[in-house]
């Protein structure tokens, strides 16, 4: 948890550093005296001063702040001309956009450099490998498969999936590395509509466990030597022939693993792999039940952590997906039986489903989940071929990213995009601690990603926010002088509730995340 907390603040300090650090540099630079510079809100826990400003350090890392002598709006002081002169409210129009407009400013350039020293040094990216690919997929018919790379779009080469933003309106061709061979795909496709299909099979992949009768795990190879670690069981399966796999045994500790290099070896007979095993008495790791939730429908029909899924109303199951797919199309209370393999033997249990609402969809469950473990994906090193390269795509990515949040909190408003995508402090934390785990390129990618978000976030014309004060100098160039007190009073109550709803809201679906 320490770590976690760690990690949290050496990536939201630089955020906020950077942004206040604009507001100062240009409140400095028009000549605004500056109070106070802290980084975090509430009591000061590191201080010092130099000259007119006090640097502080303070108890509440989610924000900062920049207090400039002056700006107070509402105060009835007579200020002294000496005093005038290092104001921020007597200062011209143009300044005070431009000191206003210093912190988002700064995020932007923050995500640039951060783009610029990412594509100039190189940066661990995951893969473009795609999941699994259904035979109803769009593009299956075009050839794509399960697992497949994807190295290139028409006559440009791809390394990672943010490659897909391609200058061409229009795919004509893709290349994908399969099984060690790079193939060509006529795809004739609109990019827009061919990325669309991209991200639909763009699911995780399966790590190749199994489990046997006496609930041993065991790591699936079709290879007696070294096995490769990044196959999924979803490749496995689709290059699936009868004859030999191997069995390793499997040892986890936390998020380490080993497969040790002992392996027994196990003819399989069957149409698919899913049916060979099944014969073998052999099952996918993802048909154990992990975890059953207390008065549940599983609960309440006797199904235990440890059970092995076999089937639903009589008809085999072979993935727990199939069992999703399968209570979706049951009947309000209807009965349904399933068949478990237990340390018992085989045994029947019925359950009633229970129809829940998730994320504004009503779905039948049962409460229990799956001990599935998914892949991580494999990172290569991605850089511009050179450094003025590197200079051009981070603008592209920069002003992508701008295009991107702004995008998103459209569909929020409109309602394309439910608000519980909205997330606090603890959804960023626990995003920066992931992609610190993965590698330090992905941590400073999202960084860039934050960075761009705050800095767009901060521009949207709702009072408190930078947007709110820029709006506000927009109206009394349109007035021909300041607005009056009572207006500025009725924006900023109005700006505080729309900036504590949308705190609400965040931290709601926080605590709601870990319940």
């Amino acid at each position: 948890m320490l770590e976690k907390i760690l990690i949290f603040v050496v990536f939201l300090g630089p955020l906020i550093f950077f942004h206040e650090l604009g507001h100062f540099f240009f409140a400095r630079l028009f000549g605004v005296r500056v109070e106070v510079f802290s980084i975090g809100f509430g009591p000061k826990i590191f201080k010092y001063k130099k000259k007119d400003t006090e640097y502080a350090v303070s108890a509440i890392p989610l924000g900062g702040y920049v207090k400039m002598f002056g700006d107070d709006p509402f105060s009835e002081v007579e200020l002294s001309p000496e005093e005038k002169k290092v104001a921020f409210n007597h200062k011209s129009k143009w300044a005070r956009f431009w000191i206003v407009f210093g912190g988002p400013l700064a995020n932007l350039i923050l995500a640039y450099v951060l783009y610029v020293g990412l594509l100039a040094g190189g940066e661990k990216v995951p893969e473009s490998k795609v999941g699994i690919v259904t035979q109803t997929a769009t593009l299956y018919e075009k050839g794509l498969r399960t697992g497949d790379v994807l190295v290139g779009i028409n006559d440009e080469k791809i390394l990672s999936f943010d490659d897909l933003n391609i200058k061409a309106s229009k795919v004509e061709t893709i290349k994908v590395n399969r099984n060690g061979e790079v193939q060509t795909l006529t795809v004739d496709m609109n990019l827009e509509p061919f990325i669309n299909a991209f991200m639909q099979v763009m699911s995780p992949m399966k790590r190749p466990l199994v489990i046997d009768e006496s609930n041993e795990k065991f790591f699936l190879s079709y290879s007696s030597q070294n096995p490769d670690t990044s196959v999924s069981y979803d490749e496995l399966a689709q290059n699936f022939q009868p004859g030999e796999i191997y069995l390793f045994h499997y040892v986890q500790e936390g998020e380490k693993f080993a497969v040790n290099d002992e392996p027994h070896a196990v003819k399989l007979e069957g149409a698919s792999l899913d049916e060979a095993l099944r014969a073998a008495h052999i099952y996918p790791i993802d048909l154990e039940i992990s975890n059953v939730v207390m008065s549940s429908a599983a609960d309440k029909g006797d199904l235990k952590k440890g059970d092995i899924l076999l089937s639903f109303n009589g008809e085999s199951i072979y993935r727990f997906e199939e069992l999703r797919e399968k209570l979706q199309k049951i009947n309000k209370d209807e009965e349904v039986t399933l068949a478990l393999r237990t340390p018992e033997g085989i045994v029947e249990r019925k359950v009633v489903p229970e129809i829940k609402e998730v994320d504004g969809q009503k779905l039948a469950l049962i409460g229990i989940q799956s001990s599935v473990e998914f892949l991580r994906p494999k990172l290569i090193v991605a850089k511009a071929e050179s450094f003025g390269a590197a200079v051009t795509e981070a603008f592209s990515r920069t002003w992508d990213g701008v295009i991107k949040t702004v995008s998103g909190y459209k569909k929020l408003i409109t309602r394309e995009v439910s608000l519980n995508n909205i997330g606090g402090p603890l959804a960023i934390g626990k995003v920066a601690s992931d992609s610190f785990n993965v590698s330090l390129s992905m941590f400073f990618r999202l960084m860039a990603i934050i960075s761009i978000n705050l800095g767009v976030i901060n521009l949207f014309p709702i009072p408190v926010l930078d947007g709110g004060h820029i709006m506000f100098l927009v109206l009394e160039t349109i007035n021909r002088g300041p607005l009056s007190r009572k207006k500025l009073e009725l924006a900023q109550r109005l700006g505080m509730s729309v900036l504590f709803l949308l705190i609400f809201v965040a931290i709601f679906n926080d605590i709601s995340r870990l319940f």
